[in-house]
């Protein structure tokens, strides 16, 4: 039995105080671990606050966007009004313009007209103050004519 005390003797010097100290060691361990959940739990209070807050903010980005979407929706609805006002209004003023031009283009062809009657007047009256010059001339000239045959005869 003196082998089994030896071996007794140096399990309990050796092993045991190893096993102590591992004891002791695990306790540490534990109390770490300990903490570590705990920051752990704390953390993942804190991640679903914070998820919690995101989806908040998620969920009022998306009325904002739908208030968002409406409001652009009613802004191109008033803006098709008003360009399909506007078109009728130009349409309406290109036709009083084309009226406009149509009634100037008939005046002009009046006045043009009139201006054709005046040079031809005035032509005309050129052509017989020509024709005057000529016949006084002309007749000068028979003056002459006769002066001149009559101081032949004579």
């Amino acid at each position: 039995m003196e082998i089994v005390e030896i071996i007794k003797k140096v399990v309990q010097e050796l092993i045991l105080p190893e096993f102590g100290t591992i004891k002791k060691e695990n306790e540490e361990i534990k109390g770490l671990l300990q903490l570590t959940n705990q920051r752990l739990d704390n953390m993942n209070a804190h991640l679903i606050d914070q998820s919690r807050r995101i989806d908040e903010t998620n969920k009022r980005i998306d009325e904002t966007n739908k208030r968002i979407d409406e409001t652009n929706m009613g802004l191109i609805a008033r803006m098709d009004e008003m360009n399909r006002s506007l078109i009728a209004r130009i349409d309406e003023t290109n036709k009083r313009i084309d009226e406009t031009n149509r009634w100037l283009i008939a005046r002009m062809d009046g006045t043009n007209e009139r201006i054709d009657q005046l040079y031809r007047v005035v032509v005309r009256r050129e052509e017989q103050d020509k024709l005057e010059i000529r016949v006084m001339n002309m007749e000068r000239e028979m003056v002459v004519i006769k002066e001149e045959l009559l101081k032949l005869a004579a």
